[in-house]
């Protein structure tokens, strides 16, 4: 028996003896503890009776510790590996149940599903991969329900409070769900399977059909290496399974446009779906700050409303007050943030210091560049009433009641409801400095969309810009997120990122020798370094995954990031 051992540092495949006993459990995917230089780890077995290469003396296998990802899911993890220059382990415990099971239950008898009459949904479940532009007030259970005819479906969606709503709308509609990761716990494997990223790797009994809910959120991929996308070891998954898979996006990202046909529902139809956008031009507004007159009203006369600025804390820029010299760190001469009242901390040191002018020790600073914070405060003080304040710290907690919420883009996953929602400075994502930012901001417009309601409800959705005749813009206003898609795939061509170029980012202590190891291999192209990172380029994955799993890595700390979604 050939077993991948789950240990992160150690790539090589170990031979062990089966004992008699245990024999009739073992098979392709089987989760075991097996010795290893001296102490026991966990593992799984990749092969039964594999041919030997020497004549050795077989350890015994320790124990056998439950079912784990099938043959098939194996050989994917195996690719994913390849993918994004990862070893197998990390991909496997991804794919394992989070507690050992000894079991599945037999699949419970799936009624059937009846016809959806709509003719999108049929359509992105007709064959291979296909991309349904859905708007983003419109429902998505349609193509659910077309995939769940067709047989046992996966469905991954952004997160796990979507899965849960997603598994009720199905269950309502008569179709037996199992959620990820509680089919490992016991629960029947038939039917549909539906969670979050993880659920990529899920088992299912006779896979049919695959769904992607919001294949654009960047949620669907890992931060820890290796960097997987669910997007598209689904995708890969249903090609070796040659079942269909649909990606459903209301703002599809260029990557999935590149991996089959666009489905798109009528101009007119696609159109309303959209929120009204207004769009508050600054350039003709003198007023300074954050919150011009026509927001204050928009805010004022809403029953709930939700305002967004990417800032935390109370200040990311200041000024003193009494001289006017920006507020810098005394040690690195950084600019510095303010987190709370009378404590600045550095953005690139960290060192702390008591909010005091280093040039003429004056204690009022001016507040360049608010953070959501101080915009909570101002808030309450203009509306009058409670703000409540909500960032990527306060997930998982139950928000208090109130008629307003401030925060960054995480108030839009937590807040299930509003009249309105307000961008209190869109230019900040417009020019982000990442390759994306288009891509994410109106993205980030679409999931307010989700939240005001379509155009006939009345909820709005508030933009202040300098820039209102941006693309993004443009395209939230008029319903047509092609205009993006279109500006933003000739925009990467020219400057050579992704999709049309395949790209890594390699960084930590081991950066360096692993990247000189890459130097002159054919196709490969080396930029850097800047800030100890290197930016590996190649036409296409097929170059870039060769040439990083035929390099060895050094010893040390290595990170390589395959289709880094932000830099």
């Amino acid at each position: 028996m050939r077993v991948i051992p789950d240990v992160p540092a150690i790539t090589k495949r170990f031979d062990y003896l089966v004992p008699d006993d245990v024999g009739d459990q073992v098979r392709v995917g089987t989760m075991v503890r097996i010795e290893l230089h001296g102490r026991r780890v966990g593992g799984w077995v990749e092969a039964v009776d594999p041919p030997l290469d020497v004549d050795v003396a077989l350890k015994p296998l320790a124990k056998v510790s439950g079912i784990g990802p099938d043959g098939g899911i194996l050989d994917l993890s195996t690719w994913a590996a390849w993918r994004w220059a990862g070893r197998p382990a990390a991909l496997l415990r991804a794919a394992s149940p989070p507690r050992m099971v000894r079991s599945l239950p037999a699949a419970p008898r799936r009624p059937a599903v009846g016809a959806t009459g709509d003719a999108a949904a049929v359509a992105a479940v007709a064959g291979g991969v296909r991309v349904l532009r859905l708007p983003p007030t419109t429902s998505q259970l349609p193509v659910l329900l077309e995939a769940a005819r067709l047989g046992d479906a996966l469905i991954v969606v952004p997160s796990v409070h979507t899965a849960h709503r997603v598994a009720g709308a199905l269950r309502r509609a008569g179709v037996p769900v199992s959620l990820v990761p509680d089919q490992w716990a016991g629960a029947a494997v038939g039917g549909v399977v539906v969670g979050a990223r993880a659920a990529a790797w899920a088992p299912v009994r006779d896979l049919a059909a695959a769904v992607v809910l919001d294949e654009h959120d960047e949620v669907h991929q890992s931060e820890r290496t290796p960097t997987w996308h669910a997007r598209d070891v689904v995708v890969e998954r249903a090609r070796r399974s040659g079942v269909p898979c649909a990606l459903v996006s209301a703002t599809p990202s260029l990557e999935a446009l590149a991996l089959g046909p666009l489905v798109v529902l009528d101009e007119e139809v696609e159109r309303d779906g959209w929120a009204t956008v207004e769009v508050l031009d600054r350039r003709v507004d003198d007023q300074p700050g954050l919150f011009s007159s026509e927001l204050v009203e928009h805010l004022r006369s809403a029953e709930r409303s939700v305002c967004v600025l990417n800032r935390i804390g109370r200040a990311q820029l200041l000024a003193c007050g009494a001289c006017d010299e920006l507020v810098r760190c005394d040690r690195c001469d950084a600019s510095v943030t303010q987190p709370e009242a009378g404590l600045l901390r550095c953005r690139r040191c960290a060192a702390e210091r008591p909010a005091v002018c280093a040039r003429c020790g004056a204690v009022k600073l001016k507040n360049l560049r608010a953070g959501v914070s101080r915009v909570r405060e101002e808030l309450e003080a203009l509306l009058r009433r409670p703000v409540v304040e909500v960032t990527g710290a306060t997930a998982g907690e139950v928000l208090a009641e109130a008629g307003c919420y401030v925060g960054t883009e995480a108030v839009l996953h937590q807040v299930r409801r509003a009249d309105v929602v307000a961008f209190l400075e869109l230019d900040q994502e417009l020019l982000a400095p990442r390759y994306r930012a288009a891509e994410q901001a109106l993205g980030l417009l679409g999931r307010a969309a989700r939240l005001v309601g379509a155009r006939t409800g009345g909820g709005r959705v508030v933009v202040q810009t300098r820039l209102p005749d941006h693309e993004v813009v443009r395209a939230a206003a008029l319903g047509q997120p092609w205009l993006v898609a279109d500006a933003e795939a000739t925009r990467r061509a020219e400057l050579g990122w992704p999709p049309a170029v395949a790209m890594a980012v390699v960084s930590g202590e081991a950066a360096e020798p692993f990247v000189e190891k890459l130097r002159g291999v054919l196709g490969i192209e080396l930029l850097g370094p800047k800030d100890s990172r290197w930016l590996v380029r190649a036409a296409d994955h097929q170059v870039l995954c060769d040439a990083l799993a035929a390099v060895e890595r050094p010893p040390g700390r290595l990170r390589v990031e395959v289709d880094p979604l932000r830099i």
